[in-house]
């Protein structure tokens, strides 16, 4: 069965840092790409960023380029976005994605 749990979503001021996690399970994390989404109130939900489960290849979109860096922990199975430079309009909650598999959501307040 596939989980995927994150955590460490919390509130930031502006230009503040955070760093999130996803812990996988249930399917090969080393062949996998491990995607993250964001979904801020009343918007559609957008990817962030793709990384490998080795993190060999990373992507990003264009709005966190420069300020986001993702990485992944192989032992652990576990990925981790590290958020910098925050804005408030990326007040979202923010998925871990595998396929069609999603994690819960962790909630991400930007504001001061």
């Amino acid at each position: 069965q596939v989980q995927l749990v994150e955590s460490g979503g919390g509130v930031v001021q502006p230009g503040g840092s955070l760093r999130l996690s996803c812990a996988a399970s249930g399917f090969t994390f080393s062949t996998a790409f491990m995607r993250w989404y964001r979904q801020a109130p009343a918007k559609v939900r957008e990817w962030v960023a793709t990384i490998s489960g080795t993190g060999g290849f990373t992507d990003y979109a264009d709005s966190v380029k420069g300020r986001f860096t993702i990485s992944s922990d192989y032992a652990k199975n576990t990925v981790y976005p590290q958020m910098n430079s925050l804005k408030p309009d990326e007040t979202a909650v923010y998925y871990c994605n595998w396929h069609d598999n999603w994690g819960q959501g962790t909630p991400v307040t930007v504001s001061s």
